[in-house]
């Protein structure tokens, strides 16, 4: 047993120091657009096959008791069409983020139901409410931006991360103070309880971090697919004025507000010349973004 913790141990020093190789980039990805990362090294604390597993359960147990309550939209419904045309041409650009992805069985559905919510599980299998769809009138360019954002947290593989950071706060926990100072750079002289405290807060940090990678992948990813991403900032301005009227659940997980848009507008001139090559013209010669209103209270 306490060889095995020192395992452990060792595994998740080696995460955070860098010594486990991590996914690289893809080799040939075009220099422009948002600056393509390496994958988190902590994903590798979680099994990928589980992981990957456990999405296609729960897809497809969600799919079955929608379609049982009469609450999973046909195929050839006019908005599941759309949906999966905006998809169709998104998709093609996800090795650039993700090699893996390009052969990723990919699913698109939707559900008849009033959250303003969407997601895209590991394994590329998205679900858009219906709510969302209503209750922010979006145009193409703003779907896009919903549907690039949660793509982007599949393939930067935040369900494996959060469980690895997940495991290793609960290592970091029980190893105690010293362990967390190594792994987190947390001050040694802490009490293992600061330590387990300070570790939690590393976790919910990485978390907001993920929302951030999210948003520019998503950028990045509808730009290169012919989608305006000036429509990221209408779409979380849109949010905002919803969210005001009475909360909803997309951004319980979703932060929005100024700091979300200001980092979107920095990162603007980076994505606004991708999109504007996919229209044969210039950041310059670009037309104004025109968003459509949001429905009446």
């Amino acid at each position: 047993m306490k060889r095995f913790r020192h395992s452990i141990a060792f595994l998740v020093l080696a995460a955070s120091m860098g010594t486990v190789p991590a996914q690289q980039p893809a080799q040939h990805a075009q220099a422009d657009g948002i600056p393509v990362t390496r994958l988190s090294r902590l994903r590798v604390l979680s099994d990928e096959d589980a992981v990957n597993q456990q999405s296609k359960l729960q897809y497809n147990q969600l799919l079955q008791e929608a379609n049982q309550k009469n609450a999973l939209f046909p195929a050839d419904h006019p908005q599941v069409q759309r949906l999966r045309a905006i998809a169709k041409r998104i998709i093609p650009h996800v090795g650039r983020w993700n090699p893996e992805a390009a052969s990723w069985n990919w699913e698109v559905n939707l559900l008849n139901s009033g959250q303003v919510n969407a997601f895209c599980m590991p394994g590329g299998r998205i679900a858009f409410f219906a709510g969302i769809l209503q209750k922010l009138n979006m145009t193409d360019d703003e779907v896009a931006m919903v549907m690039g954002h949660e793509i982007a947290h599949a393939l930067r593989e935040h369900a494996r991360k959060r469980q690895g950071e997940s495991q290793l706060a609960a290592i970091a926990g029980k190893l105690g103070g010293v362990a967390a100072s190594a792994i987190f750079g947390i001050d040694p002289q802490l009490t293992d309880f600061g330590g387990r405290m300070a570790a939690q807060a590393a976790v919910l940090k990485f978390s907001r971090g993920e929302e951030t990678e999210a948003d520019l992948v998503g950028l990045d990813l509808a730009a290169r697919a012919g989608f305006d991403p000036r429509a990221g900032i209408a779409l979380w301005q849109k949010m905002g004025a919803v969210n005001a009227r009475a909360p909803i659940e997309f951004l319980s997980t979703h932060p929005s507000g100024d700091t979300r848009i200001a980092e979107m507008n920095k990162s603007m001139p980076l994505v606004l010349p991708v999109y504007a090559r996919t229209r044969n013209t210039t950041v310059a010669k670009l037309p104004p973004y025109r968003t459509t209103p949001l429905p009446k209270a």
